[in-house]
């Protein structure tokens, strides 16, 4: 069986993005594979499971019950791509326990290719949560996400140095129009006709983004 990429956005921090990048790696693997299995792990709303509730789970990793349930699920190479939508109030939590499980190695020998999607920040518990991922996470499977939403200039030099994910800045009006719950990105790429809008380039290129991912999965278990 080929291998099935988990993809874990995270942060240590709120309001930095998680979800939004969440919402644009289900559409696009929904529109690529025609299914994806997400997870929801966050405490406030909106949240992943308001957008795509059809395919999306909440999940729990603040018991012992919760944290097995997620990783049966997202440990199985089962052709099934995965998305976890970590929120900030869970981060830490759960990279204590893929490191006290030993996930990452266990992943990569059944044929699970996990990638950690880290939106960046430039606030010292960001360097810090970073600091500790590049320790647990190997390089290629370490991603750092650059949200010019969040971060207005260049990425701390240690964050800059690994793989990147670009996204780039809307306007507010359009940050606006995409958070509505009804808003998919998929659908605004079907239904509007004129490639050259900044709304369509912006989707087409977050898409882009997924699919060299994707082609740097591929070309890791070759």
């Amino acid at each position: 069986m080929s291998a099935t990429p988990v993809y874990i956005v995270c942060s240590p921090r709120p309001q930095v993005g998680k979800t939004l990048l969440s919402r644009l790696a289900v559409e696009y693997l929904l529109l690529r594979n025609g299914d994806v299995l997400a997870f929801d792990v966050n405490l406030k709303e909106p949240s992943l499971l308001d957008y795509l509730p059809k395919v999306t789970e909440t999940a729990d990793v603040t018991d012992t019950l919760g944290k097995m349930h997620l990783m049966d699920r997202v440990i199985a190479n089962d052709g099934l791509a995965k998305v976890i939508d970590l929120g900030f109030h869970a981060f830490d939590e759960f990279f204590k326990m893929t490191e006290e499980i030993g996930f990452m190695k266990e992943a990569l020998r059944r044929g699970v290719v996990p990638l950690i999607l880290f939106v960046a920040d430039t606030d010292r518990g960001s360097a810090r949560a970073y600091e500790m991922l590049s320790e647990q996470i190997p390089r290629a499977n370490l991603i750092t996400v650059d949200n010019e939403y969040v971060v207005r200039g260049e990425l701390p030099s240690a964050m800059a140095d690994g793989r990147q994910f670009h996204l780039p800045a809307l306007p507010t009006f359009l940050k606006t129009y995409i958070d509505r719950l009804s808003f998919s990105f998929t659908g605004y790429l079907r239904q509007e006709h004129d490639s050259s809008t900044e709304l369509h380039q912006w989707i087409r290129g977050s898409y882009l983004g997924f699919r060299e991912l994707e082609l740097s999965m591929l070309l890791q278990q070759s």
